[in-house]
């Protein structure tokens, strides 16, 4: 018996034996390396499924990241807020729950401070061009304030109008108008022209101004489209308010987990989609002012004088006020101002609210 067992045992080791042996000669191409390995991103942004953001921009830009990878990175699309809601969804990408995602830094107030230098009330008339801008800024001083992701690219968006449902032609026209503001610098814009800001979601406004709880907002052309609000307000005055500091972040260890070359086509595709995609270039907004044209939108240019009343209120009541708020909380406000003109001045784009005596 103790025989029979000791040669059972051996028998079931020398097999055990044999089952390694085979299992260490599986062919190496198995196993996955870096030049095989896959991925899934899941993308996530507050803009609607059916804006020319979602449609014109990050479709393509993820469809662009699979074809370059030859299908090693496929894409999940989270769009309209499926997340979270929109102040989130930085915190949507840094946390985890999607692994690229297109945030509002201006929705998080006090939290990226130097950074709503970009949303200064200057006149960029697409977001490539915005793009470029922030991603220099970026590189000279922002990166700073953006840790907790690997920022693919930040952009100060182009500039907003004033919308509204009654004609605006004056300063005295705007006194006591009830604005829905997107928060950051044009809440202090809309205060320096004597208006009332308001926030709320941008999925709230038509009603708000279709019931008259609000005269107006303060947006970008494409977003004013997007949400079709030219049908409750059709009355805008061309006068930059700048706008909301924005950009595309990824999920810090997702980014570190992919393989060499992924990441570097992940950069490449998403430095600036704008420009990589025609969505919302400067032609493309042009297109979209045409077509806001068409659906009855007056557009009123302010004459010179006018236009240097609203400047000259925007220069002290906002840009001098951010930069005094800046250097008292120990920041470098000035030297970010200063860095900003310098940017802009290389890509042909008007600060007409910039310190004269700063010139």
């Amino acid at each position: 018996m103790k025989e029979n067992t000791l040669k059972n045992v051996i028998a079931i080791g020398l097999l055990l034996g044999l089952m390694l042996s085979f299992a260490g000669c599986a062919p190496e191409e198995d196993l996955p390396t870096e030049e095989t390995k896959t991925m899934e991103i899941k993308f996530s942004t507050w803009h609607v499924p059916a804006s020319a953001e979602c449609r014109d921009v990050w479709d393509p830009m993820l469809e662009e990241l699979e074809d370059r990878s030859d299908g090693r990175i496929t894409t999940t699309t989270y769009y309209g807020g499926a997340l979270g809601a929109g102040p989130d969804h930085y915190d949507i990408v840094a946390d985890g729950l999607s692994d690229m995602g297109y945030f509002t830094a201006t929705w998080n107030p006090g939290r990226f401070p130097l950074s709503d230098v970009l949303s200064m009330p200057v006149f960029v008339d697409g977001k490539d061009v915005a793009v470029e801008i922030g991603n220099a800024m970026y590189d000279e001083i922002l990166h700073q304030e953006f840790e907790e992701v690997k920022l693919l690219n930040l952009n100060g968006c182009i500039q907003s109008y004033f919308w509204t449902t009654e004609p605006v032609e004056t300063l005295e026209d705007v006194e006591g108008l009830r604005m829905r503001s997107p928060g950051g610098l044009q809440t202090y814009m809309i205060e320096a022209l004597g208006a009332e800001p308001e926030f709320m979601p941008l999925g709230d406004v038509y009603m708000a101004m279709e019931l008259g709880d609000i005269d107006g907002i303060v947006t970008c052309p494409q977003l004013y489209y997007a949400f079709n609000l030219y049908e409750v307000a059709n009355h805008a005055v061309v006068a930059s308010f700048g706008c909301v500091t924005e950009g595309v972040a990824m999920n810090l260890d997702t980014y570190e987990q992919a393989p060499e070359d992924l990441r570097t086509i992940i950069e490449e595709v998403t430095e600036n989609p704008f420009k990589l995609t025609g969505g919302l270039t400067v032609d493309a907004i042009e297109e979209i002012m045409v077509s806001l044209a068409d659906e009855g939108v007056e557009f009123y240019e302010l004459p010179e004088e006018e236009a240097e009343r609203w400047n000259s209120l925007f220069a002290e009541e906002v840009v001098l006020r951010w930069v005094e708020q800046m250097e008292a909380d120990g920041l470098p406000g000035e030297e970010t101002l200063k860095l900003y003109k310098e940017q802009l001045d290389k890509h042909g784009v008007e600060f007409p609210a910039y310190p004269s005596d700063w010139e």
